[in-house]
């Protein structure tokens, strides 16, 4: 395997993550909604996921919460990564980073969809960002052959 499909790994694996979030989020969802009565031909036109919070479980509703941050942040890994990639910049440490980021983000959705205390949360946002900025400055460098 070379180094930058070793580099590519952990975004496929945060991309294939980001499914299996939204696999768990229909499977806790739609019995969910199911419970409480609401005939989805009900709902208004225009109607979104989030409408649901108010009536859903805080539990289930963490799940939904997860899949959305997964297509925020994450984001910025996936370009940080093609960049890295595409450049050549796939060295044993941005490797390593970019594991530590993927890691950092599942136990992150995990916390978020179990157990959802801040504190905790906060603080695995917090090191995933970390993670993230450093990849980030190394993408930079590397553009401009710094």
């Amino acid at each position: 395997m070379s180094d930058t499909q070793r580099l590519l790994a952990p975004a496929a694996v945060l991309v294939v993550w980001t499914l299996i979030m939204l696999i768990w989020v229909g499977l806790t969802r739609f019995p969910a909604i199911a419970k409480t009565g609401v005939d989805i031909k009900d709902v208004p036109p225009g109607g979104r996921g989030q409408d649901l919070d108010a009536v859903l479980p805080p539990i289930v509703n963490w799940k939904s919460h997860n899949h959305t941050h997964l297509h925020e942040q994450p984001t910025l890994f996936y370009a940080t990564i093609a960049i890295l990639a595409i450049g050549g910049g796939a060295s044993t440490t941005t490797i390593a980073l970019a594991w530590a980021y993927t890691a950092l983000r599942i136990v992150h959705s995990l916390w978020q969809a179990l157990v959802n205390r801040l504190p905790v949360r906060i603080t695995l946002f917090f090191a995933s960002t970390i993670v993230l900025a450093i990849l980030a400055v190394d993408a930079v460098m590397l553009t401009l052959g710094l």
